[in-house]
């Protein structure tokens, strides 16, 4: 029993079970130990090993391949990454009651009335972990098909409260027949963000801008001169405007008088119509094209005869100002220079029937079998079922991460993510990090069997190492790493130091590299921080630290004393690897 409860008597906690009873809640419920759950999170200490021979290129390794469960992997990255992961995408198990998810063997059972609830705890544990990964701007995108979206969106309402922004759909083929004349050809791509995430969107497009009359301000387009009041609602607003170049008047549309006052308009905030004129910035249209009243009683009669001008009104205020005149019949328009323009770009839509659908973003996204295309083109047959389109998740990312961001799949599967960061990348010349994370999947008929080490790694490596022109530009040097579980009590003796220092160096945004054992201490020098973790007190340390700037440096050492006591007056925080490690792990 947990703690808080050991102090309440026996009548008090039945007044809680019976408040519990009482209390309804509105939106989905399954079966779940909350009090488990919280315990399975601190329940032991996580540490990821790199293992260099399975590791892609020498380091250092900007990018990670995690071989474990992925609750374990992600209570690990929550200790290092926190609040830092721009973009995470998965494709999670469907919860089919089918054998193709390793999981089944030990989570599931098709017969059990629980089914249900086991998916969804499964799934909410690692929610809840994901979400702390996100940066302020950061997003995550899940997949999932039509059976079991009503149910994932309801889970990830509790899991990710106020985070929903909508959902995609994707068309994964073409002619499949279900029943009643429909077709499930068809998944969803639920999307869950941070407050300040925006996906990319699309650039507008800009044919309405032009210079044909060379004006120096560069291209430009016409915009309204009219504001959404009428001429008894604002009289300012009602004047003839002249065209100097032809001596002809414009009057206003009576029911949208100008939107610019003229000199001497108390109201006046802005430009007057006679300063705009003289910046050349007033274009009127139909020029040269009039009509002209040579008295007062004639204006009125073609009013009363609709022979009159169209913007012609028996009771405007300046009615008598049109006689005599050259009246315009076009409109009048202000010039807006493309320079000025404060670029905003097209949302994005949704994703139908294999194109993302916008006027100017069109761009074609694949279907399942392009995922099997792609597997058999790199591994020679199929080594994975159902895989994704690299396209589908490469305009994902490109719409959710630039250069420079970290993107998570934690059911890395055959890798389709890595292969899209690596493309985009490619294309881009950015340096998008990638983070996959996939289990063994190995079960007692097949102990020996690992997706993460030869599915989801070889993946990356084949397509480093293809002849293939296609992959030509395609590179992601990568650790492997192995989680391990650590009891809290034992954390003196069996943490490793070099599983210490990948999870250092990823604290502090490096990459990774490899530890040496026989140094007292190693160090990374990296761009704006220089991390140094002490195995063993080395006077020679002090000097190496003496020719170096303080600011940005971080000491570690798993006992601290002795280094604070050497270097005492100095302006350098020495830290406890121990201590650190554990304190963030238990955020």
């Amino acid at each position: 029993m947990s703690d808080k409860y050991e102090t309440l008597t026996r009548e008090q906690l039945i007044e809680l079970l019976k408040k519990r009873d009482r209390t309804k809640k509105l939106g989905l419920v399954w079966e779940r130990d909350e009090i488990a759950a919280d315990q399975a999170i601190d329940e032991n200490f996580i540490a990821c090993e790199i293992v260099p021979e399975l590791s892609d290129k020498p380091a250092p390794w900007p990018n990670m391949v995690i071989e474990g469960d992925n609750f374990d992997a992600l209570r690990w990255l929550r200790m290092t990454l926190a609040g830092r992961v721009k973009c995470i995408y998965i494709d999670p198990p469907y919860n089919t009651g089918n054998k193709d998810w390793v999981y089944n063997d030990r989570y599931m059972d098709p017969e059990d009335r629980f089914r249900q609830s086991t998916w969804l705890e499964f799934l909410y544990r690692r929610f809840t972990l994901a979400r702390d990964l996100l940066a302020e701007d950061g997003v995550m995108l899940v997949s999932i098909n039509d059976e079991q979206r009503a149910l994932l969106e309801l889970m990830m309402d509790e899991a990710m409260p106020g985070m929903k922004l909508g959902c995609f759909v994707w068309r994964t083929r073409k002619g499949g027949y279900d029943s009643g004349n429909f077709s499930k050809d068809h998944d969803f791509v639920m999307i869950y963000r941070n407050p300040k995430f925006e996906f990319a969107g699309s650039a507008k497009q800009r044919a309405d801008f032009s210079n044909d009359d060379d004006d120096p301000r560069g291209p430009w387009t016409d915009d309204p001169l009219q504001q959404p009041k009428n001429y008894k609602q604002r009289e300012g607003g009602v004047y003839l405007i002249r065209d100097p170049d032809t001596d002809i008047y414009y009057p206003p549309n009576p029911n949208r008088v100008w939107s610019v006052g003229q000199r001497g308009d108390k109201k006046l905030r802005e430009a007057a119509i006679e300063d705009l004129l003289d910046e050349k910035l007033i274009i009127f249209k139909k020029k040269g094209e009039f009509v002209r009243y040579e008295t007062f009683e004639e204006l009125q009669q073609a009013i009363v005869d609709k022979t009159a001008h169209k913007f012609a009104r028996l009771d405007l205020p300046n009615l008598a100002d049109w006689v005599g005149k050259k009246i315009g019949i076009g409109s009048v328009r202000i010039k807006k220079f493309l320079k000025d323009r404060k670029e905003t770009p097209n949302p994005l839509s949704s994703l139908l029937d294999g194109v993302i659908t916008d006027e100017s973003y069109s761009v074609e996204v694949g279907k399942t079998a392009e995922g099997t295309r792609a597997i058999r083109a790199i591994f020679g047959g199929d080594a994975f079922e159902y895989p994704k389109p690299p396209s589908l998740i490469r305009e994902l990312i490109r719409q959710s991460a630039r250069p420079g961001d970290i993107v998570l799949d934690f059911f890395a599967g055959s890798a389709t993510t890595a292969q899209a960061v690596m493309e985009l990348n490619a294309e881009d010349g950015g340096d998008r990090r990638f983070i996959m994370v996939s289990s063994t999947e190995a079960t007692e008929d097949e102990p020996e069997k690992n997706l993460c080490r030869d599915v989801t790694a070889e993946r990356v490596r084949r397509l480093h190492a293809s002849d293939d022109p296609k992959y030509a530009d395609l590179a992601a040097p990568f650790a492997y790493m192995r989680t391990r579980e650590i009891a809290f009590e034992d954390l003196d003796y069996d943490l490793d130091p070099k599983d210490a220092w990948a999870a250092l160096e990823t604290l502090h945004g490096l990459p990774l590299t490899a530890y040496d054992p026989a140094a007292p201490w190693n160090a990374h020098e990296g761009e704006g921080v220089t991390l140094v973790m002490v195995d063993r007190y080395d006077a020679a340390l002090l000097d190496w630290l003496r020719e170096r700037s303080f600011q940005n440096v971080f000491v570690y050492s798993w006992a601290p004393g002795q280094l604070a006591r050497e270097l005492a007056g100095v302006e350098i925080e020495i830290r406890s690897v121990r201590d650190t490690l554990v304190r963030s792990f238990q955020q």
